[in-house]
């Protein structure tokens, strides 16, 4: 058995460029090392988009672009045998191994073995009613919102399962994302599952990897004063992984982007509420200790993470929708345009108002304040800067009901006659609104469940 183990990235969320993982396969496949791959497709509300697909047709509510994804990579994998590991299951993990069969048969590879893990579909199971929630906005009125999708964060040791029951691609719905870079670790070293120094190594890892490219350039490049190499060609991370407990992390070869200590500390302590006590379903990470150095062009090597016992409680996600959201923009432009910017926005939360179509509403004016601002307009209200030649001016608005979502985001097409001179290039959207909430559950909630078959028989 080797002693170092190289782990892949594929994806960092749903919809990712999809050729990022054929250049990640061909370097696994050149260093002819025990390697695995791993696609990280969910955020926290993706569930519940896939479960409204699901509702729709049954045979959906997985990663759209899941064949996109695996169809260039799938024959490398399994001839080199990487096994392939992924939460691109989403809402329908069985659907998704069906489809991964169905382009396995097409490409000549029926006895590829697929593990399909199932268990954190929760909805059913639990009464979050009874629970505290663990993270959730406070003051929002949720008595007439409805359940979408609750899903719990489940660890590494039932994807371990399916790679030691022969699995060649590992099919998952919501899984913590560092628990895909632990499970092939796991299998290939033996690692125990109250290992917690190796473990907090396997969750170092995935952490650094689980978002794709922002480990390798993505996100951290800033022209001019953060440079990148070929960004339009950013290679995804590769992590090599020693039994001695090194690990160092990479990309791509023959790739654009960076790997470089800059980067790699800012991937560390993405999403890190506290560095000595980062949490996950396997074990507690603490990165309080941690040193990094530079060992060669696009290599960073991490010592000094240390692993403490995993907590007692698994986190659920559950999406409610309740609301809807409508969505206006327009355009001025030419002399005077702020002024006329500012009466357009203006007349669009008058007519709001007055037609009582809104529980909330906004007006940005991009180009002149919108990430910052409040739904007061504060920003845009105060402005004195330069007059700028043109203004996208969005209204969001809030509402009960779908159509007065849409008749209020209509209101700025009305604004092609009834706005200021030079007022064009209108556009409106409805899209239902969800909510998250978080509850910590015992572990004997959530129990799991592990199905391994050939291609040829999921049917």
């Amino acid at each position: 058995m080797s002693d170092l183990f190289l782990v892949g990235n594929g994806a960092g969320f749903s919809g990712d460029r999809i050729d990022a993982p054929i250049p990640v396969v061909r370097t696994l496949v050149k260093r002819g090392l025990p390697a695995a791959m791993f696609f990280e497709c969910l955020a926290e509300r993706t569930i519940a988009l896939a479960q409204i697909e699901k509702r729709r047709d049954p045979d959906a509510g997985y990663e759209p672009m899941l064949e996109r994804l695996l169809e260039p990579i799938l024959m490398d994998c399994a001839t080199a045998g990487i096994p392939i590991l992924g939460n691109f299951g989403a809402a329908n993990p069985v659907a998704a191994a069906r489809c991964v069969a169905r382009l396995a048969r097409r490409l000549g590879i029926p006895a590829l073995r697929i593990g399909v893990v199932t268990g954190d579909d929760v909805s059913g199971s639990i009464d979050l009613d009874s629970l505290t929630p663990h993270e959730a906005d406070a003051g929002l009125d949720m008595s007439s919102w409805s359940l979408v999708s609750a899903n719990a964060y489940i660890g590494a040791a039932p994807l371990a399962e399916a790679l030691a029951r022969g699995a060649q691609v590992v099919v998952a719905g919501r899984t913590s994302d560092p628990s895909l870079a632990i499970a092939p670790l796991m299998h290939h070293f033996g690692w125990a599952e109250d290992d917690w120094q190796n473990l907090a190594l396997g969750a170092a890892c995935g952490h650094l990897l689980e978002c794709g490219s922002q480990l390798t350039g993505g996100v951290f490049w800033d022209p001019g004063f953060k440079d990148i190499p070929d960004p339009a060609n950013i290679g995804f991370p590769v992590a090599e992984v020693s039994r001695e407990g090194g690990l160092l992390v990479t990309k791509a070869d023959d790739t654009g982007g960076a790997v470089d200590l800059r980067s790699v500390k800012e991937q560390l302590l993405y999403e890190l509420h506290d560095p000595a006590a980062y949490l996950t379903p396997d074990v507690v990470m603490d990165i309080t200790g941690v040193t990094l150095a530079a060992a060669g062009p696009d290599r960073v090597a991490l010592s000094g993470v240390r692993g403490h016992e995993r907590p007692d409680r698994l986190k659920v996600t559950a999406c409610y929708e309740g609301s809807w959201l409508g969505e206006g923009e327009v355009s001025v432009a030419g002399p005077n345009t702020l002024a006329r910017a500012r009466a357009t926005a203006d007349v669009l939360l008058q007519r709001v108002r007055q037609r009582g179509l809104g529980r909330r509403a906004r007006a940005d004016l991009i180009g002149i304040s919108a990430v910052h601002d409040s739904d007061d307009g504060a920003l845009w209200r105060s402005y004195d800067g330069p007059e700028p030649p043109e203004i996208r001016i969005r209204l969001a608005v809030e509402s009960a009901t779908r159509d007065d979502a849409d008749q209020a985001a209509r209101e700025v097409l009305a604004m092609l006659c009834c706005g200021t001179a030079g007022t064009s290039g209108a556009r409106w959207r409805v899209t239902p609104r969800y909510l998250t909430r978080s509850f910590l559950v015992p572990r004997a909630m959530v129990p799991t469940e592990v199905r391994v078959l050939e291609a040829r028989s999921w049917n």
